[in-house]
């Protein structure tokens, strides 16, 4: 392939925090690269005088949709490469209208967010966030007896994309039952993950950990409602590190208020929740600041993913993170 022209339209400020020196070697190893330098997130116009010419662009979070008047100043670009998750906010009808393919760095994303979740099943689990209360207040004993391990105990998986699937192979190191939902993964894909397919319900009356894992579109909209909440387990953990939109978080704080459920909250709907919000005050939640995906050495994991899917688009090999825009509908 000819030296490629591979342009990053992200802020100056993502690039420092996504790509070490060594990523940028690796990709200027295939053409010229042009780093946007401003501060701020780049307006539409920066964008397409960063985009002139343009055979690769890298985004990530704050860039604008690619849309015509960014994509008529790069006639020859092939492909798009977001260093961050969902594409949703680059997307625009030109670019499967141009040819142009689509890869996201979500994977990268996605082993962070599966390894956030399985910590706080182990966490919580094994109570660490009362005991260690507890034991500050000098109660070295009090609610010991609550203590679970990571074993014979099932554990339920809300959606089988990529930190789903992450989730679900971490999980085989344990001895647990795992039990997943996800209407678009057949009962043997799913087996052969080394888990078990079932309905929603049905999961949620058989799980002790509950880990949310869906994307967030019109369908799964507060899928976690008084009536599923409902059907939850005493003394089960439900963890979200997907979406606030998935719950219902009115509905959560009531079965909270109970006392039966333990609740590991990443998302919330909006974000940061209003000062007020149960989630900040009831005993049994906890609650964190959007931090599953990937924070700071974290986020050179980014770095690193969309550095190799250059190297493979220039080789004409297949992308890992290439995203089928007719299916955004599905993703997260």
């Amino acid at each position: 392939m000819h030296p490629l022209k591979i342009v990053m339209l992200q802020s100056r400020h993502f690039t420092d925090r996504i790509f070490t020196e060594a990523h940028l070697a690796r990709i200027r190893q295939f053409g010229e690269l042009v780093v946007n330098d401003t501060v701020g997130n780049p307006t539409p116009a920066q964008a397409a005088e960063l985009a002139e010419g343009a055979d690769v662009i890298i985004t990530s979070w704050g860039c604008p949709p690619l849309d015509a008047h960014i994509l008529d100043r790069c006639p020859k670009l092939g492909i798009a490469l977001h260093a961050a998750g969902t594409v949703k906010p680059i997307v625009s009808p030109e670019l499967p209208a141009r040819g142009v393919r689509l890869g996201t760095a979500n994977e990268a994303l996605a082993r962070g967010v599966a390894e956030t979740a399985l910590g706080l099943a182990i966490v919580s689990l094994k109570n660490m966030w009362q005991l260690a209360r507890n034991t500050r207040e000098g109660e070295w004993d009090k609610q010991r007896e609550r203590v679970r391990e990571l074993y014979e105990v099932t554990v339920g998986v809300i959606g089988a994309g990529l930190s789903g699937r992450h989730l679900i192979k971490l999980l085989q190191a344990f001895e647990v039952r795992v039990l997943v939902y996800d209407p678009f993964v057949s009962a043997a894909d799913i087996a052969g993950m080394g888990a078990e397919k079932v309905e929603l319900d049905d999961l949620l009356t058989g799980s002790d950990v509950v880990s949310i894992h869906a994307p967030s579109v019109p369908e799964t909209e507060r899928m976690m409602n008084a009536r599923t909440l409902g059907l939850m387990k005493d003394d089960a953990i439900l963890i979200n590190t997907a979406r606030g939109s998935l719950v219902d978080e009115e509905a959560l704080a009531t079965e909270l208020r109970k006392g039966r459920l333990w609740a590991c909250i990443d998302v919330t709907d909006p974000e940061p929740p209003a000062a007020d919000h149960p989630f900040r005050s009831l005993p049994n939640v906890t609650l964190l600041p959007h931090i599953a995906g990937a924070e700071n050495n974290g986020l050179r994991r980014i770095g690193a993913y969309i550095a190799s899917e250059v190297e493979k688009y220039a080789a004409g090999s297949p992308l890992r993170g290439e995203v089928d825009v007719s299916q955004l509908f599905r993703l997260a």
